[in-house]
């Protein structure tokens, strides 16, 4: 049997203020970000009328879709107890996640220099092309056959600018504006006319109508507006468009993010997501 320990009173004072000490740095460890994360809510702002990536359910409330899987599979890694989805739109998600309404953004968010200026973004987890969409009645089988044609685009997307861009690069245009409402909503150039709408559902009822020509979007939102009576225009393609989870600048959200997306790229877990809706 050992033999007793016995301490001074001064050195039991010291071991007990030791003990103490350990006791507070426990609990004060004890409180680590991922299990006050734990406890918590991570807000993203998501698309609900994008089929595949984020489409709302009205009948049961609940979002569908590959970036719902990515959210879900972000939220689990980051340790987060629950989700909570803002839907957002074009025109709405820039303002949404700068004024804190959301944590972040998985909504077929590309990345650009100019949006680099206020967010923080991932690692791509898709990449995309912006296509042209018409009507086969139109009878428009390549670029060349929409001289003086209205080009239809989604407000807030970059469609628009790369749109303007590419006419340009390809000898299309000359980029020369001829008028413009004051939001840029209706743009009239020198050899093709700009529309912008506020929804992809209302500019595929405007190419359906007539109201445009062509109808510019990326290939995965194109997908939900594709039937019998469309195609795409062959020669035209805005390549890439990389769909990234945005952070607002240097948020202390935005380095574990980059982190979990490129563990998920890594680990094919967004492969995986990718296969399962396509």
């Amino acid at each position: 049997m050992p033999a007793p320990m016995y301490f001074s009173r001064r050195e039991a004072i010291s071991l007990g203020a030791t003990a103490a000490a350990a006791i507070v740095l426990t609990s004060l460890t004890g409180c680590s970000s991922s299990q006050q994360q734990s406890t918590g809510t991570l807000r993203i702002g998501v698309r609900g009328d994008v089929a595949g990536f984020g489409s709302y359910n009205e009948k049961n409330n609940k979002y569908y879709g590959l970036e719902i899987d990515i959210a879900e599979e972000l939220a689990k890694r980051l340790g987060y107890k629950d989700v909570v989805y803002t839907q957002v739109t074009p025109e709405t998600r820039k303002e949404t996640l700068l004024n804190g309404e959301v944590d972040c953004l998985i909504a077929c968010y590309s990345v650009s220099d100019s949006r680099k200026e206020n967010f923080d973004f991932s690692d791509a987890y898709y990449d995309d092309s912006i296509i042209l969409m018409v009507e086969k009645s139109s009878l428009i089988s390549s670029t060349k056959k929409l001289f003086g044609a209205t080009f239809g685009t989604v407000s807030g997307a970059n469609t628009a600018p790369q749109l303007a861009q590419y006419l340009i690069d390809k000898g299309f245009s000359e980029g020369k504006k001829v008028k413009a409402n004051k939001d840029n909503t209706h743009v009239v150039f020198d050899t093709w006319t700009l529309l912008q709408f506020e929804s992809y559902k209302e500019l595929s009822d405007a190419l359906e109508s007539g109201k445009v020509d062509a109808m510019a979007c990326d290939g995965a939102i194109a997908k939900a507006y594709t039937n019998d009576d469309r195609m795409l225009v062959k020669d035209f393609s805005i390549d890439p468009q990389h769909y990234a989870v945005a952070t607002n600048k240097d948020s202390d959200l935005s380095q574990p993010v980059k982190d979990a997306i490129s563990n998920m790229l890594d680990d094919k877990t967004i492969a995986n997501l990718i296969e399962k809706w396509s």
